[in-house]
């Protein structure tokens, strides 16, 4: 090997190593690391609502309603409400549950999986006791599915809690939560409704009820339509 051959060897190791040193850099004599890619929600919750497949979706009915004029607050520990519902929460749960989704289009009436999903049932049962519900709209509304229960009334808001899957298949009337790019994390107030099979949604979403009668609501349902409260009952 010549000299000519090595310099051009030890020119492009140098480059080699000089594109490597590029993820630091010099700022007023400190190394600075380059910050990594995060996650979308590992700052921020996102949520991300169940899509249907090609044949099914369509832009959304209308204008997204604005979050102002919603009035819920999450349930207070400590409030009598709150404190009244968390005791008839005590115990084992039954194996279904039914629930009444009085709408300003008519009543949806849903059978909960108590036994399927005890922790999801609880948290709705909880949230409903205590009217956090009551005045939330329907945000989303597709020809395969309506959404609502979000606090500030535009798809945003919401807590977390843990997931639970079941072996149950999305069918028409079945009852989703809404969840982030995590699916072992749920929000713990959006809720959707199925208005087609959704079977696509089996094993990523938490299915957690089914709709016992009320579906011709349900196919009415357009956004900016209330959630005028939720019955337990039992």
């Amino acid at each position: 090997m010549n000299k000519f051959h090595i310099a051009l060897f030890s020119l492009i190791v140098a480059v080699f190593f000089g594109i490597i040193v590029t993820t630091e850099v010099e700022s007023n004599g400190h190394k600075v690391a380059t910050a990594p890619t995060l996650p979308p929600d590992a700052s921020t919750f996102q949520l991300i609502t169940p899509t249907g497949p090609s044949h099914l979706q369509q832009p959304l009915q209308g204008q997204q309603p604005q979050g102002q004029g919603q009035q819920s607050q999450q349930p207070q520990p400590g409030s009598q409400a709150y404190e009244q519902a968390a005791a008839a929460l005590q115990g084992p749960i039954a194996a279904s549950i039914s629930a009444t989704i009085k709408t300003s289009k008519g009543n949806i009436n849903v059978i909960l999986f108590g036994d399927k999903t005890p922790n999801t049932v609880r948290n709705f049962i909880l949230k409903a006791g205590t009217n956090f519900y009551n005045g939330l709209l329907f945000h989303r509304v597709e020809n395969w599915v309506v959404q609502g229960g979000d606090p500030k009334g535009d798809g945003t808001g919401g807590g977390q809690m843990g997931a639970e899957q079941t072996q149950k298949s999305f069918v028409i009337g079945s009852l989703g939560i809404a969840r982030g790019s995590n699916p072992q994390i749920n929000n713990d107030s959006q809720f959707f409704i199925t208005k087609t099979d959704a079977s696509w949604l089996d094993g990523q979403y938490t299915n957690f009820g089914i709709v016992t009668s009320g579906m011709s609501v349900v196919n009415n349902i357009q956004i900016g339509d209330k959630i005028e409260g939720i019955t337990i009952n039992q």
